[in-house]
């Protein structure tokens, strides 16, 4: 009986760590119509304390999912935003210094949240990082997370605001990565296709804090408007 007993205390013990740990992984893939077009996935927390949440994108560089797909690399590089709420009213979460959860290669704070590894790189002029790996530690609630082109960057960015504000269109309506170097500029036309997986529990990835020097306005824009072009007027939620 007293074995018995023993046996019972370490089982519930086990099961009690083994549910700390656990993490539920989502993989999501697809297409977007255009440069302009944007993907929105909402998940909850249910509580009764935060948990870790991460997101890897896998479409541009390819690399092996968390469902055990393989990703072909090629499609664009990504903007990832993660919010609070759903719809136009959604707002962008932030970190503990007040800087909002979502990046692109397009702007500075990406170095703090670039994905690869796990994600590869692609040879444009040389190695190119455009997937993204970014964690946070969020209590109850529904969340939405926002993955666009790069150069399609949802306001709230700008701001702490909210999705209601609409985007800022650099991409010059089309998907295109582009290296540039001190003695050239070496362009590579993209696919529409995306992937990334969203994990809900287990042991926190830790990002570290970007500054909040990336809010760089016009000096983004004219960036991008010399890798893609130009710029399209349209912005908005679908």
């Amino acid at each position: 009986m007293k074995c018995a007993s023993i046996l019972l205390i370490i089982c519930a013990f086990s099961l009690s760590l083994g549910n700390s740990a656990r993490a539920d992984t989502t993989s999501y893939a697809g297409s977007l119509s255009s440069a302009s077009d944007i993907y929105t996935a909402t998940f909850n927390i249910s509580g009764p304390t935060p948990e870790a949440v991460v997101i890897q994108t896998w479409g541009f560089g390819g690399g092996t999912n968390a469902a055990g797909q393989s990703i072909a690399a090629g499609g664009f590089d990504p903007f990832v935003g993660l919010f609070s709420g759903t719809g136009t009213s959604a707002s962008i979460l932030t970190d503990t210094s007040g800087n909002p959860l979502g990046t692109s290669d397009l702007l500075s704070n990406f170095a703090s949240y670039a994905g690869c590894p796990p994600a590869n790189t692609v040879n444009i002029g040389g190695g190119v990082c455009g997937d993204i790996t970014m964690s946070a530690q969020l209590g109850p609630g529904t969340y939405t997370v926002l993955l666009s082109d790069a150069g399609y960057i949802p306001n709230a960015v700008f701001d702490n605001g909210t999705l209601g504000e609409g985007f800022s269109d650099f991409t010059g309506g089309a998907f295109q990565t582009c290296n540039t170097t001190s003695s050239d500029t070496t362009c590579a036309t993209d696919s529409s296709q995306w992937a990334f997986d969203l994990t809900v529990g287990g042991s926190p990835t830790p990002t570290p804090e970007p500054s909040s020097a990336f809010l760089l306005g016009l000096g983004i824009a004219g960036l991008w408007l010399l890798l893609r072009g130009g710029i399209s007027g349209t912005s908005g939620i679908r």
